[in-house]
């Protein structure tokens, strides 16, 4: 995988199909997306862990079947300490060296109460360590500029919890979806202030249907801004217009984010190709690293 910080890095998320024609939803997507040359490819679990074994089998074939590095996520959830370490030497022998080691979302999403697995891990610092002294992984964590649920959307206790994850190991860190440039800046200051070396990429949500950005917004805790809020229900019952005003939106803070700096974009694609293929066309005369 490219080395982050070594110019900007463009890579996509894709979350593990639940049928046959999920997955050939999902290698049609990816084929479309090969000819951008994506960086890297980040594979979910769901919710509560439910997808884990679909997740190792499917960024097993990324890996085989495409010449795309892979980021596997792996999270605390329903794994003993000992399953975790299993899990990671299945990765490894499948070819896959990065990871993204996260607490994990209990089934009831990032705002049901937290019970760890017996025998397991309770925080996301604690499976860095661990996935570090298993060793030959490049670990990556995830970062929440508009605050994490978990901590009532405590942004100094959440730059507290980076600052561990970087010292434990992790040497990037992806953002949850947000909406204003301004809120990365903020994140990346707060942890330069502090002598944190821990490139930032930025994730990004193209939004595509209403429904489905408010209840994505509700579970992660992210605020829409009450003017992009309102541009969307202008248009809710227009399909087409929305996806347009997604496109266009999140087009506008990936040159934003491009300007400030931004180490890499990583795209939310939801398992689908053509909105992040338009916006990428349009930001591609940036300058790439």
């Amino acid at each position: 995988m490219k080395e982050i910080g070594e110019g900007v890095t463009y890579s996509f998320e894709f979350f593990p199909p639940k049928d046959p024609e999920g997955e050939e939803r999902l290698w049609s997507a990816m084929r479309a997306l090969e000819p951008i040359a994506p960086d890297f490819i980040s594979v979910t679990y769901g919710a509560g862990g439910t997808t884990r074994d679909r997740t190792i089998r499917i960024t097993s074939e990324i890996t085989q079947r495409t010449h795309i590095p892979t980021v596997a996520h792996l999270t605390c959830v329903g794994s003993t300490r000992d399953e975790l370490i299993e899990i990671l030497a299945r990765y490894k022998q499948s070819g896959i060296h990065n990871i993204l080691a996260l607490r994990g979302d209990p089934t009831g999403g990032p705002r049901a109460p937290w019970t760890p697995t017996p025998g397991g891990l309770n925080h996301a610092d604690e499976l860095v360590t661990l996935a570090a002294e298993v060793g030959g992984f490049t670990i990556g964590v995830a970062a929440f500029p508009d605050g994490h649920p978990a901590s009532g959307l405590n942004f100094d206790e959440d730059i507290e919890v980076l600052l561990r994850k970087e010292k434990a190991g992790a040497s990037f860190a992806t953002t949850q979806f947000f909406f204003e440039v301004d809120k990365w800046r903020a994140l990346v200051d707060r942890l330069s202030a502090r002598g944190s070396k821990l490139p930032i990429i930025a994730g990004i949500l193209p939004v595509t249907n209403v429904a489905q950005l408010n209840r994505m917004a509700e579970l992660s805790g992210t605020p829409i801004p009450p003017a992009i809020a309102a541009r969307f229900e202008a248009l809710k019952d227009s399909p087409d217009d929305v996806r347009k005003l997604g496109v266009e939106i999140a087009t506008g803070l990936c040159e934003d984010l491009l300007d400030a700096g931004v180490p890499g974009l990583h795209f939310y694609t939801m398992n689908t190709s053509s909105a992040t293929r338009e916006i990428f066309e349009q930001i591609k005369d940036k300058k790439r690293g």
